[in-house]
């Protein structure tokens, strides 16, 4: 019995390993079409990775894969497995219970039209064109909406979107959660608003040479810990992570002109879910274990380097005066405490990945209600402009003067996305949870910023976080590390206490 279960292990981690290394070739594929490859070649390659994604695809659920999973979950087999082991078998069911309705043939059609419609916004966002974009887009609700009915309805359709970020999130819990953030940041936002204080931001409004702006973000990644034997930086429309493998993580970030902190911050936002990637546990490569175990626990890592670290005032007294040396001219009038005000003003903005930490989670709210009244509320594509333009103007005041920057400015819904946005005010909440156990474990945590030694914070990370992968589920992460669920008031005290600080409240 015992030479059989070796041996039914064995063909089950070759079939998984050989499903992985599809996947792998098919996010290299992803990334290159996303960083330069010519244009006159995307409507084939678009054919290539719907071809791969099907073979990988009837892999997941074929009936060799049905056998092995019926074989393991036998009590006399399951009893022999390990705790690492189990997770993978639970992994691998996952997706074969989602992927077994599904007819082979319209998963190839969706997977092609995904990858073509990706490339159509960019072009779509560039032109401000959301009538050229709405046919590609459309295409992808209905997709969603018929993959909905193969997967099974939980209590909302969106409920069954938002279980394929994190797992067992609801609308109801959703609701709660952002509900309460809610109660206590609006009040936060307008006490900011009538505030007589208003940091200096002028002199980010300069021209910052495309080249130099590089050239910091590579020292700054460097800084972090990030490996470029095991990665690089790419540029591209929509800043990016794409995990090939822990050898080769990638990640891309979009350089303005007129605006150094967007280079900046979008590097160490994509870092931060490198360094994620690029420590997962070696033993876990090829498996399906090897990848972050959630989008908000994955997006924890990106937020906390990216704001709770990189937007700090200790990160600027060490740092700046390297920015300094790339931008002289720029900033040299500029000391460093301005610059930390400065890159820490709260402001009711269009853009998303450009907003400040506080009105942030207004920006994902509004993309959680429109998601919410696509899928649970009939809500028709072609009116999804003025659903967001008329969202803007209730949360946050202001209206886009184009469709480029409201509804067409972010890429998740042009590659069928929906359920993905609320990972990203769960990733807050989860990273300043994260920070309050730090800084009892790191107590000197603020003086190590400072001196610019990150190693201890990236060691901690990787022993709390980065090398268990997909081996644990987010709830039991959360809990070991902090010893409670997912608490939102963290995130509100967190914010309370640097912008009251600093808008002198």
């Amino acid at each position: 019995m015992a030479v059989q279960h070796s041996q039914q292990w064995e063909q089950f981690d070759r079939l998984v390993r050989k499903i992985m290394s599809y996947y792998e070739a098919i996010g290299l594929l992803h990334w290159d079409l996303r960083t330069g490859a010519p244009r006159k070649g995307t409507e084939i390659r678009s054919e290539t990775i719907g071809v791969l994604s099907t073979e990988a695809f009837k892999l997941q659920i074929s009936e060799e894969m049905g056998q092995l999973l019926s074989f393991f979950a036998e009590p006399e087999q399951a009893e022999q497995l390990d705790d690492r082991k189990r997770r993978m078998i639970a992994e691998v069911r996952k997706m074969y219970d989602q992927s077994k309705s599904i007819p082979p043939e319209r998963f190839q059609e969706y997977s092609i039209l995904a990858a073509q419609s990706e490339t159509k916004w960019e072009e779509a966002k560039k032109n401000s064109d959301f009538e050229g974009f709405e046919p590609y887009l459309t295409k992808i609700v209905a997709f969603k909406q018929e993959f909905i009915e193969y997967w099974g309805v939980k209590d909302t359709r969106y409920d069954t979107l938002l279980d394929m970020y994190e797992p067992d999130l609801t609308v109801e819990k959703v609701d709660a959660i952002f509900e309460r953030l809610k109660a206590r940041l609006v009040p936060l936002v307008h006490a900011i608003q009538e505030s007589s204080f208003k940091p200096e931001t002028a002199f980010l409004k300069q021209l910052f040479p495309k080249e130099q702006q590089e050239k910091f973000s590579l020292f700054l990644l460097e800084q972090m810990g990030y490996d470029f034997e095991a990665g690089r930086l790419d540029e591209s429309v929509h800043p990016f992570a794409t995990g090939l493998n822990p050898g080769d993580v990638r990640i891309t970030t979009m350089y303005l002109p007129d605006d150094v902190l967007s280079a900046v911050f979008s590097s160490l936002h994509e870092g931060g879910h490198a360094l994620y990637e690029q420590n997962i546990d070696k033993t876990l490569a090829g498996t399906p274990l090897s990848g972050g175990t959630s989008m908000g626990i994955h997006e924890s890592q990106s937020r906390l380097w990216e704001n709770m670290i990189g937007r700090s005032r200790p990160f600027w007294r060490r740092y700046f005066a390297d920015l300094q040396q790339y931008f002289p001219e720029q900033l040299k009038e500029v000391d460093v405490e301005q610059f930390y005000l400065a890159a820490n003003k709260v402001e009711n903005s269009l853009i998303r990945i450009e907003a400040d930490e506080l009105t942030y989670n207004l920006h994902i709210i509004i993309r959680y209600e429109i998601e919410k009244m696509l899928f649970n509320e009939g809500l028709a594509v072609k009116d999804l402009p003025e659903t967001w333009n008329a969202k803007y103007k209730e949360y946050l005041g202001i209206m886009p003067t184009n469709d480029g920057m409201g509804v067409l400015q972010d890429v998740h819904w042009s590659g069928g996305d929906f359920g993905y946005f609320a990972s990203y005010s769960l990733g807050n909440m989860y990273a300043a949870q994260m920070l309050h156990t730090m800084r009892k474990e790191l107590p000197n945590l603020d003086q190590l910023i400072e001196e610019g030694n990150l190693a201890p914070i990236k060691e901690w990370l990787t022993d709390k976080v980065y090398k268990y992968g997909k081996s644990e589920k987010p709830s039991e992460i959360i809990v070991r590390i902090t010893g409670e669920e997912l608490n939102p008031d963290y995130l509100a005290d967190y914010l309370e206490e640097k912008y009251k600080e600093i808008y002198k409240l």
